[in-house]
């Protein structure tokens, strides 16, 4: 095997120690939206990962969605994202922050009082979700957004990118382009059946994207800004059909033209989802000027294999990542993994949170 996993990698403004991406993972310990010590230990736990990408983060009250997960559109809150994110530089870690809107993946038992569950098109995501007061609720049908909803939605991301780097010290802001959440929502005809300019066509669907990525960009920079797809994932409700392909490769080529320092792409079908088409990886790959992240699934072997072909520069790690917090270092001596804890990835606690071992 090589080591080129374990080699320093230049992201924009930032040195990389390492090629390993942390990915994020939602873990629903923020009481109150808010970060806590709690989270800032989990996260310097796991500081040996060239970047550690933070779990969705809303950009708005509007954008919450599941039960105790984290917020940054207020000072208080940046306030303390910043303990977490002075944790990881204490280690020599670099962090991003991925700034998710939930859009329909919400319950209003899950958000505070006065905020609006809101989505491209009045269509509730299939399933149900989790509340602390009353455990499994059927997804709810959202408001379909206005104009006046997506420029508060867009103007969210760019409070909560500008929050990010300038008080709370994230080194740069991942969108979550994935998994069924807004962003996805907007791109995706499933959960798009709009009319007017944000619907319909592809040009029309990749509207929101682009300019959420152009106004955080002009903000922040284009090289403290990445976004993360999920073509062909069906988290979410999403499918897909024959617009996919024209889709990204418009997509992400005027994420290109924009600047923005790498493109996230995740394969889910290590976790039963369709596999993600190779022609749309190199698609991506090849349009992208910026730096490539390879998810879903990986091994040493297969991230090994990945990087020497040159289909990456960094490649993510998920759920490993969860239970052992040194992870690059037995990447490199081969030691063996802690397995996870899938009971209490999403519960409040210390427990299968900060207590695993080293």
């Amino acid at each position: 095997m090589s080591d080129l996993l374990f080699t320093p990698f230049r992201l924009g403004r930032i040195e990389l120690k390492n090629r390993t991406v942390m990915n994020p993972m939602t873990r629903c310990r923020a009481i109150g939206n808010v970060v806590n010590d709690l989270v800032a230990e989990y996260y310097g736990q796991r500081a040996d990962a060239g970047l550690i990408i933070t779990e969705g983060v809303s950009p708005s009250a509007d954008g919450l969605g599941y039960a105790r997960i984290p917020g940054l559109y207020n000072k208080t809150q940046a306030a303390a994202w910043r303990k977490v994110t002075d944790a990881v530089h204490a280690k020599g870690g670099k962090m991003f922050v991925q700034l998710m809107d939930c859009g329909r993946m919400a319950h209003p038992l899950n958000v505070p009082a006065g905020a609006a569950m809101r989505a491209p098109s009045a269509i509730a995501a299939p399933g149900a979700m989790w509340t602390d007061q009353q455990q499994n609720q059927p997804m709810p049908v959202p408001r379909e957004m206005t104009e006046a909803d997506i420029e508060a939605a867009i103007a969210g991301f760019v409070t909560a990118s500008t929050l990010a780097v300038n008080e709370a010290g994230f080194d740069g802001v991942e969108l979550h382009g994935a998994n069924g959440y807004l962003i996805e929502q907007f791109l995706n005809n499933t959960s798009n059946h709009r009319t007017d300019r944000w619907g319909g066509s592809v040009d029309n669907r990749i509207r929101f994207a682009l300019e959420v990525a152009k106004r955080v960009a002009a903000a922040i920079g284009g090289d403290r800004l990445g976004i993360r797809f999920s073509p062909y994932g069906g988290a979410g409700g999403m499918q897909w059909d024959d617009s996919t392909p024209e889709l990204y490769t418009k997509l992400t080529s005027a994420l290109s033209d924009l600047g923005l320092v790498y493109v996230h792409v995740v394969d889910h079908s290590a976790m039963g989802a369709p596999p993600v088409p190779q022609s749309i990886k190199d698609t991506i790959r090849h349009t992208f000027k910026g730096a490539y992240i390879a998810a879903g699934g990986f091994d040493r072997a297969s991230a090994d294999a990945t990087l020497d072909a040159k289909q990456a520069d960094l490649v993510g790690f998920g759920r490993p990542f969860i239970s052992n917090p040194t992870l690059v270092t037995k990447l490199k001596t081969g030691a063996a993994l802690n397995p996870p804890d899938f009971a209490s990835f999403y519960s409040a606690d210390a427990k299968g949170y900060t207590d695993y071992p080293a």
